[in-house]
C-alpha cells in the first residue's frame, strides 16, 4: 500500500503517517511517497502497490497545485491502464471547518476513477452532530468521501486535531482490510479486468 501526498505546510504530511499507521497496524506493508520529491523509484512504488491513498490539502476549494501537477504526469498510466483495479482513497486538510473540502475529495475521487481504481469510503458514521457528541469523535466534520481535516492556519504540524488524526488512521486500517479481502477474491476467482474485458461491447 502506498501513501501518496502532497503537503504544503506539514499538516497533511502528518495525516498521511496516521494513514499509514493504521495500514500498518492492519498487516498492510507501506510506504510513503513525498510528491515534492518524487523518483523513479516511487513511480515503480506506486505502479507496484495493492493500493494508493491520495492525500492533498485544500486550497481555494480545490486539491494543491503540487497534487494536480503530479496527476497531470499520470496521463500515460491513465491511458495504459497501469493503475487499473488497483484500491484507492483520500484524505484532505484545510484551514477552515469546511473549506469546501468535499470538492478536493471529488477531485481525488474522479482522479482515481479515471485511472479505473477501486475507490473505498471512509466507512465511518458522522461525529460532532449531537449534544452528546464533541470535537473529538472520530469523523468530527462529518465526510464519507474519504477523511477531512481541519487545522488552525497558524498551527504546528503536530498540532493537527488528534480526532482528524484518528479519523485517518482509522482510513488506513480500512484500505488495508478491503485491499486484503480484495485480493484474497481474486485469488479464488480470478476475473479479467484488462480494458478489452472492460469495453467489449453488450450482446
Amino acid at each position: 500500500m502506498a501513501i501518496a501526498y502532497h503537503s504544503g505546510y506539514g499538516h497533511t504530511a502528518e495525516l498521511a503517517r496516521a494513514v499509514a499507521a493504521g495500514a500498518t497496524e492492519a498487516g498492510a506493508d507501506v510506504s510513503m511517497v513525498n510528491l515534492d520529491t518524487m523518483s523513479e523509484a516511487d513511480w515503480d512504488t506506486l505502479d507496484g502497490a495493492d493500493a494508493i491513498v491520495f492525500g492533498s490539502p485544500t486550497y481555494m476549494g480545490n486539491v494543491s497545485a503540487g497534487f494536480q501537477a503530479f496527476a497531470e504526469q499520470t496521463g500515460r498510466r491513465c491511458i495504459e491502464g497501469t493503475w487499473r483495479d488497483k484500491v484507492a482513497a483520500g484524505f484532505t486538510n484545510s484551514g477552515a471547518k469546511s473549506g469546501d473540502k468535499l470538492n478536493a475529495l471529488v477531485s481525488l475521487a474522479v482522479f482515481a476513477a479515471q485511472h479505473h481504481m477501486h475507490w473505498v469510503n471512509l466507512g465511518l458514521p458522522p461525529g460532532w452532530n449531537s449534544s452528546a457528541g464533541s470535537e473529538h469523535d472520530l469523523n468530527r466534520l462529518g465526510f464519507w468521501l474519504g477523511a477531512g481535516a481541519q487545522t488552525d492556519v497558524d498551527a504546528n504540524p503536530d498540532q493537527v486535531h488528534p480526532a482528524d488524526v484518528q479519523t485517518c488512521r482509522h482510513l488506513g486500517r480500512r484500505v488495508a482490510l478491503v485491499t486484503r479481502q480484495l485480493n484474497m477474491g481474486r485469488a479464488v476467482s480470478p476475473a479479467g479486468s484488462g480494458p478489452a474485458a472492460s469495453s467489449a461491447p453488450a450482446r
